[in-house]
């Protein structure tokens, strides 16, 4: 599998359960979103206007994904904080395989920036990110347990030494047409 099947696998309605380790506070704290995925053709305005922005090639561009999200985790302040969002991502491939390359983020996971970090399908079809900010780093690992179950893993390290670790459980909302066949 490529980046791209990776991302149309995604493409659809998730349940996120999410569990963050603070690690210099010795914590963890909870949270749950929904995250709704949607896959992007290589022609998509938002695709080239991304390679744009990060000077990349837009011939070079796989496609992408447009990613909505929100929720609540335990530790936000009422009003303070909110876990909603958007960014699309764009996949530029480094070789025909389709399997690594440049990926180009409107907004980053850690930094809420644009930012082009890499990616690259390992051995067992998980993908992963690879970002570089300006005072962190942050790796996440995408996989399917099944079409309806989907892990998600990262770790961000500040270059002042605190870091997270997080692991989200993911499933698939399943419309309520496909529920009634089954």
């Amino acid at each position: 599998m490529n980046a791209m099947e990776f991302f149309q696998l995604s493409a659809g309605k998730w349940r996120s359960n999410r569990i963050t380790h603070h690690l210099a506070f010795r914590r963890a704290e909870t949270g749950d979103l929904e995250v709704e995925v949607s896959t992007l053709p290589a022609d998509d305005p938002d695709v080239l206007e991304l390679c744009q922005l990060h000077q990349f090639d837009p011939d070079t561009a796989l496609g992408g994904c447009r990613v909505c999200w929100g929720g609540k985790m335990a530790w936000d302040k009422e009003g303070a904080e909110d876990h909603q969002g958007s960014t699309v991502m764009v996949l530029v491939a480094e070789d025909e395989t389709g399997r690594k390359g440049r990926l180009l983020r409107e907004q980053g996971y850690a930094e809420k920036m644009p930012v082009a970090g890499h990616f690259q399908m390992d051995d067992e079809d998980g993908l992963v990110l690879t970002t570089e900010y300006e005072t962190m780093s942050a790796v996440e690992r995408f996989s399917f347990a099944s079409d309806d179950l989907r892990l998600r893993t990262s770790t961000v390290k500040r270059y002042g030494g605190f870091s997270t670790a997080s692991l989200c459980v993911e499933t698939r909302i399943v419309e309520e047409a496909r529920q009634s066949l089954g």
